[in-house]
């Protein structure tokens, strides 16, 4: 169960470093007088960050797929050898 324990702060760690770099770049665009609305890139930054966090979700899944099939492969090896001896 450690082992899950750094998959499963990744996403919180990294959607805090998101959040305050979303941020940043709104409040530049903001002050630079661009000519799309910040209403609009505030909603497309939600979108953007639902869609990260979709990916993240799915990254850890594969991850934890992965190590099954790892640990799985593992035993499988030391079967084997025992069957060999």
């Amino acid at each position: 169960s450690t082992a899950n324990a750094p998959e499963d702060d990744a996403p919180n760690r990294y959607s805090r470093t998101d959040r305050t770099t979303y941020s940043r770049y709104s409040r530049d665009a903001n002050s630079s007088g661009s000519s799309v609305p910040s209403n609009a890139l505030e909603k497309r930054i939600e979108e953007l960050e639902r869609e990260l966090a979709k990916e993240r979700q799915e990254n850890a899944r594969l991850m934890k797929i992965t190590q099954d099939k790892e640990e799985l492969i593992g035993k499988l090896k030391e079967e084997i050898d025992l069957l060999n001896r």
